[in-house]
């Protein structure tokens, strides 16, 4: 697989008794399909998989396998807590037609280097997917370092390592040491354009649920070679990308999918919704970002 454009990671939408609402959900992939998305990335943490059940977990990547086109890009989020589990739904994943997973490090275990390493290896063996390794220290408590993406880095099945440190060395370390081996792709939401800048042809995007139409416009305005238009366009998201970035993420893209016509319902316990306040501040910082289209 190739990753490339804007990967929506997806949000699950919730009805009001807190049952998954794939009415909602149609409505909004079909919304993100006309605004240009290049796939699916289902299960992701905006898609809060670890307040699903298993089952759950299946119905949202049957639900948007069976909505994908032939010619969109679909990577499941098949994380847990153990390597065990993992396996687990990477097995459902795959018989539910995905080729491609996005892994990070199991939450809460904080696995040692060699151990992580390991775990990766070990899902690779269990199941023939692709892995889209997932770097995300904040979430998870450790970091996908540079002796692990070594020891992967000449795996045919190690396509990309989605990177959301929010650290721009890291990213044009990556670059310079796996270009060609291990694809650099942007998950660092509010520096995305220098994500672009150093490489990464795609970009795994929560705030694509919220603004799609920015993000494509953004990646499409960078592959023209136009960099200032891009640069002026990532001032213009910046400032919601910064407040995404800034806290209660989840929450956030879900009110922006409110805000653009296609509600998805709050978040599970323990997240809970935002304050007017907090509503009031993320609504200014999107106003830009609302009627993109037709600036």
């Amino acid at each position: 697989m190739k990753l490339t454009g804007i990967l929506p990671a997806l949000v699950t939408p919730y009805d009001a008794s807190g049952a998954i609402d794939f009415n909602a959900f149609e409505n909004l992939l079909t919304s993100l399909r006309a605004a240009g998305v290049t796939g699916w990335v289902p299960n992701g943490s905006t898609g809060e998989y670890n307040a699903m059940t298993g089952d759950e977990r299946v119905e949202v990547l049957k639900f948007v396998a069976d909505f994908a086109s032939d010619d969109e890009l679909l990577v499941a989020g098949t994380n847990g807590g153990s390597t065990r589990e993992v396996i687990e739904h990477t097995e459902r994943a795959y018989d539910a037609g995905y080729r491609a997973v996005l892994l990070a490090s199991p939450y809460y275990a904080m696995p040692a280097p060699n151990e992580l390493l390991a775990h990766y290896n070990t899902v690779l063996d269990a199941v023939d997917v692709e892995l889209v390794l997932y770097n995300y220290p904040p979430k998870v408590g450790v970091e996908i370092g540079f002796d692990i993406l070594d020891a992967l880095a000449d795996d045919p099945r190690v396509i990309g390592i989605k990177e959301s440190s929010g650290v721009m060395q890291r990213a044009v370390e990556i670059y310079e040491r796996y270009h060609g081996r291990i694809d650099l792709v942007s998950g660092s939401d509010d520096i995305a354009l220098d994500f672009m800048f150093w490489g990464a042809d795609s970009w795994i995007c929560g705030p694509s649920n919220c603004m799609a139409a920015a993000c494509v416009d953004l990646d499409r305005t960078n592959r023209s070679g136009d960099l200032a238009a891009a640069r002026a366009k990532m001032a213009t998201l910046y400032r919601a990308m910064n407040s995404l970035e800034s806290g209660k993420f989840v929450q956030k893209v879900k009110y922006g999918c409110e805000l653009m016509g296609t509600p998805v319902g709050d978040c599970r316990e323990p997240l809970l919704p935002l304050t007017e306040e907090e509503k009031a501040d993320f609504a200014k910082a999107m106003q830009p970002i609302i009627n993109w289209g037709t600036r």
